[in-house]
């Protein structure tokens, strides 16, 4: 385990805001990427959070090394999944169900979740759901805000997920709006970051510097948002293109030996990235007639694109929801909510011997 992942265990995440709830008790088991975590969940109240991170490990790399994070989860499962209990006062004989992410994600990560979770749910004879883990990050803003309408649209913006989603009902009908053609919006700006300098993970150096700069020093385009492109993809993302603007101009600065605004460039390219977030995000509610947003996933963490959201959703008179940062980023609270969902819908628990699916697609929220 490492001393990040100590540190953490030793002064755990406890939710007290969520309102309390009858449900079901669900265990909740995260570990698509870096963070191993854990959370117990009854009906809408989340009794426990705790997350270990191998980040610092990653750092030095650049970005999120499979067989180092895979070691990291191995070496933390129990020590996470143990406090989580510990936390909420209960022990595995306690729970109703396990719910655990079963992908999207690193391979080798999620091999190392979902065969703990099973032998936890065999060993003590409790019902398995593995889940769709990007699916979770809606389903943990209930925790927050409450019930989801019946007709729900989902922004999730992650490091390596920009995807709408309709959220018709949580446990079974999701469709897919519209997704990214390359580059996540995460992804962008890591890759913006290391150009600049910055340490990894670099969106959170961004955001601080975009915070101090002016949003408008640099024309950054705006990816899939003019002419037959545009009108082709309406709803889809594409953030290459951005990466490579800035790359280019950043590179013909330095090339003809001038100081690089850094703060300018992080504004200009936060700017460009929240505005057609939140401008595709509304219209794509206003066309499917939905008047709630969620927005989940790391990346709404990101300040500019909280403040144009909001915005946007005061102008056209839609309610958007997005959660405080201690729910944006990965956590087992998402994967329990989301198994509580299920239970509490009826669905069929997943088989005993369900796979992981690295590529598993945005309109499963299960596997059977």
């Amino acid at each position: 385990m490492t001393q990040q992942s100590q540190s953490q265990m030793d002064a755990p995440m406890v939710e007290t805001e969520a309102k309390p709830g009858d449900g079901p008790v669900i265990l909740g088991i995260e570990s698509t990427c870096d963070e191993t975590a854990a959370a117990v969940v009854r009906g809408k109240q989340l009794l426990s959070n705790v997350v270990a991170s191998s980040m610092d490990e990653h750092a030095r790399y650049g970005g999120v090394i499979p067989e180092i994070a895979s070691r990291a989860h191995a070496e933390s499962f129990v020590p996470v999944v143990s406090k989580a209990l510990a936390d909420a006062n209960m022990d595995i004989s306690d729970v109703d169900a396990i719910a655990v992410s079963a992908g999207p994600g690193l391979a080798g990560c999620l091999a190392v979740g979902v065969s703990g979770a099973k032998s936890l749910a065999w060993s003590a004879g409790k019902p398995i759901y593995g889940i769709n883990h990007v699916i979770g990050h809606v389903g943990v803003t209930q925790l927050q805000f409450g019930d989801l309408p019946e007709d729900t649209l989902a922004l999730i913006v992650s490091g390596g997920h920009t995807s709408l989603l309709r959220v018709r009902n949580i446990a079974t009908d999701v469709q897919v709006v519209g997704s990214t053609l390359d580059d996540a919006a995460g992804e962008c700006f890591d890759k913006v970051a290391r150009l600049l300098g910055f340490p990894y993970p670099g969106g959170p150096y961004i955001d601080r510097h975009g915070q101090q700069g002016d949003p408008t020093a640099l024309k950054v385009p705006m990816g899939l948002t003019q002419g037959r492109a545009g009108a082709e993809h309406p709803y889809d993302f594409s953030f290459s293109g951005v990466k490579t603007a800035v790359a280019r101009w950043v590179e013909a600065r330095r090339a003809q030996g001038l100081d690089v605004p850094v703060d300018d460039v992080c504004a200009s390219l936060a700017h460009s990235v929240a505005t057609v977030l939140s401008r595709k995000a509304i219209d794509a509610c206003k066309r499917f007639d939905s008047h709630t947003l969620i927005v989940g996933g790391g990346f709404s963490a990101n300040s500019q694109l909280r403040e144009a959201l909001a915005q946007a959703g005061r102008t056209a008179g839609i309610d958007v929801r997005i959660p405080r940062i201690a729910l944006c980023t990965d956590n087992g609270a998402m994967v329990a909510m989301l198994g509580s969902n299920l239970m509490q819908a009826g669905v069929a628990p997943s088989a005993l011997d369900f796979p992981i699916d690295s590529a598993m697609p945005l309109n499963r929220v299960s596997m059977s």
